[in-house]
């Protein structure tokens, strides 16, 4: 199953809630530059915001960005600020008499002390700007299911707002979790002791057109041959359109400061199902099934001889890894549907045609 049964999910069909602002509130994205950013600004001009501001690095390509913005009605201000979150004075900037923030920026460093800097840091001074302006209604921190441990759940399969978060994620290996839990609890923070209204916002596995490598909870490459992994697990796609439009509901919907969103499509396809149909559409490749019992237990193996080897084998596969990624999951969409009023757009089978047609188009580049 792709979502949990109707007794599991009693609040599906409630109503949705007001908007806090008016589309003519200013509101700004941050990473609009990037794989995300660029679909929500074009969500937010879908629902009639005419007052966009967007924060990008000074090095930030905006061709995919200009590309969305023109393909809307005139009629919006969209402005786009260069600068960097890492100063103060940008965020100022940038935060100045804005209604709502959508915080997307992040940047994909492996050490764990530049993901920090990148993500914590930078988030910390976009809040202490809001604290200074005064003007917010809402933030909006994109957070990632990188941060569920995926183990101690209360019903059984199941991965929802309620499930726990990697508490030690250095045991992960991945920089990325570490520095999004640390994210999460800097925005909690503030929330709760400087009353700034937030929602946070976990996308499963955000794909389509950009993104074009294969979820690792499918598998990996790392050995010279594609090691299928998945095998009938469902993989928490969310399609990027989908993900943006709940992104924006997030940010815009009244009565849900401090909650936790998860995000992901409905009819989602086996990892078994999707390794077929994208060797069907886009290329053939050998693959190589491991089941489960086998690949928890190299897993285990490979955490067992990193340790001993003092750090000499990094600790790439873990115990901790496999139960976040490759253990047999189900996953709800309830919530989202039930407080935002928000449902996927863009079916499951136009998503996956219309990535598999992206992966093609490159290919053919």
């Amino acid at each position: 199953m792709s979502e949990p049964s109707r007794a599991e999910c009693r609040m599906c069909a409630a109503p949705p809630h007001a908007f806090i602002v008016p589309p003519d509130a200013p509101v700004l994205v941050t990473g609009a530059t990037g794989f995300v950013g660029p679909a929500v600004v074009a969500s937010l001009l879908r629902h009639g915001h005419r007052n966009i501001r967007t924060l990008a690095r000074p090095s930030s390509a905006l061709a995919r960005f200009d590309a969305i913005v023109r393909s809307h009605p005139h009629g919006a201000n969209v402005e786009v600020v260069r600068g960097n979150l890492l100063s103060p004075d940008d965020c100022t900037a940038a935060t100045r008499d804005i209604a709502v923030i959508y915080h997307l920026a992040m940047k994909g460093d492996k050490s764990y002390p530049d993901a920090y800097m990148n993500t914590v840091v930078t988030t910390r001074n976009l809040l202490d700007a809001c604290l200074r302006d005064g003007t917010l209604r809402r933030f909006v921190n994109v957070s990632s299911f990188a941060v569920y441990s995926n183990t101690g759940k209360t019903q059984r399969r199941l991965l929802d707002e309620s499930s726990p978060v990697e508490r030690q994620s250095h045991r992960r290996g991945e920089a990325y979790c570490f520095a999004k839990q640390k994210q999460d609890e800097i925005v909690a923070e503030y929330g709760r002791d400087h009353g700034v209204p937030y929602v946070i916002v976990r996308p499963g596995s955000v794909f389509g057109p950009g993104k074009h490598a294969i979820t690792g909870r499918v598998g990996i490459d790392s050995f010279g041959i594609y090691l299928h992994l998945g095998g009938s697990n469902r993989i928490p796609f969310t399609y990027l359109d989908n993900c943006a439009d709940a992104i924006v509901l997030a940010g815009l919907t009244a009565g849900v400061d401090g909650e936790v969103f998860n995000v992901v499509d409905d009819d989602l396809p086996t990892s078994r199902q999707f390794l077929r149909l994208y060797k069907r559409n886009v290329r053939p490749f050998p693959s190589i099934y491991v089941p489960h019992a086998i690949s928890y237990t190299l897993c285990y193996l490979w955490e067992k001889y990193s340790a001993w080897s003092q750090g000499q084998l990094p600790p790439a596969f873990n115990r901790s890894r496999w139960h976040a990624e490759w253990k047999k999951t189900r996953y709800s969409n309830c919530k989202a549907k039930a407080r935002l009023g928000w449902t996927p757009r863009v079916p499951m089978p136009e998503a996956l045609d219309r990535y598999f047609q992206a992966c093609r188009n490159r290919q053919h580049a």
